[in-house]
């Protein structure tokens, strides 16, 4: 299954993660670009973080001891800065 991420836009896959094996408990996406991009999903392994990272898109994998919110708010900060350099 695929979803589309929009452009310059930020979301958490922790709902879309199946893989009881998988090392990361979320990912934070965010599509950096200006065109939407087409996500595979769900997760399955670790090699779909190298995949998705190549469409274009910036990953941050979470474990159980990362802090989502804080790693949330620095993707998001990051992002308005980039839609305010674009504006």
């Amino acid at each position: 299954m695929k979803i589309v991420i929009r452009p310059l836009h930020i979301m958490s896959l922790g709902g879309y993660i199946v893989e009881t094996e998988f090392p990361y408990r979320n990912v934070i996406v965010v599509n950096p670009t200006e065109e939407p991009i087409k996500l595979e999903v769900p997760v399955f392994t670790e090699d779909w973080i190298e995949e998705q990272s190549k469409l274009g898109l910036e990953l941050t994998p979470l474990t159980e001891e990362d802090n989502y919110l804080s790693h949330f708010r620095k993707a998001k900060a990051k992002l308005d800065k980039l839609k305010a350099e674009i504006d």
